[in-house]
């Protein structure tokens, strides 16, 4: 039986990825749907393949989307793993929630200084979020698996 997805409903996802080291683009790890809010509830990033003697082994984990203070699409950071060796486990345990799309565009430079703002945000009017991966280094090569909610708000 498939996974109701409906308007309403709240169910458990998970995803895994092999980040292999031809792959030298950011990694999607959620697509943002409108209406959507995903709740991330861990992310376990495995390095199989560490680049020997670099100090750049390390995942950066990052929301592309709306930038609230001035209104324009960025990278907002939310973690990286720090040196992480060959064979070794970093797991982000720590919740976190983001919509699937940003507000409709509203004024550079004041922030979210009003209800009607905050609004704008909640009614997820603008472009698609995403939140992402990528590598410190090129050549290594990590796993990935995510586990979430998604709630379709639609």
């Amino acid at each position: 039986m498939a996974i109701a997805r409906g308007a309403g409903t709240e169910i458990i996802r998970s995803a895994h990825f092999e980040y292999v080291a031809a792959n030298q683009t950011a990694q999607i790890l959620i697509f943002g749907e409108q209406h959507h809010i995903y709740t991330v509830l861990s992310i376990s990033l495995y390095n199989d393949q560490g680049t020997v003697g670099d100090t750049n082994t390390t995942l950066f984990t990052y929301i592309d989307g709306y930038d609230c203070t001035d209104g324009s699409n960025a990278e907002i950071f939310l973690f990286r793993t720090g040196t992480t060796m060959a064979h070794s486990t970093y797991m982000y345990n720590e919740k976190m929630s983001f919509n699937g799309h940003g507000p409709t565009d509203f004024a550079a430079g004041a922030g979210v200084d009003s209800i009607a703002k905050q609004n704008a945000i909640a009614d997820q009017g603008g472009a698609v979020q995403k939140l992402m991966c990528k590598k410190g280094h090129n050549n290594d090569l990590w796993n990935i698996s995510i586990t979430y909610i998604d709630q379709n708000n639609a």
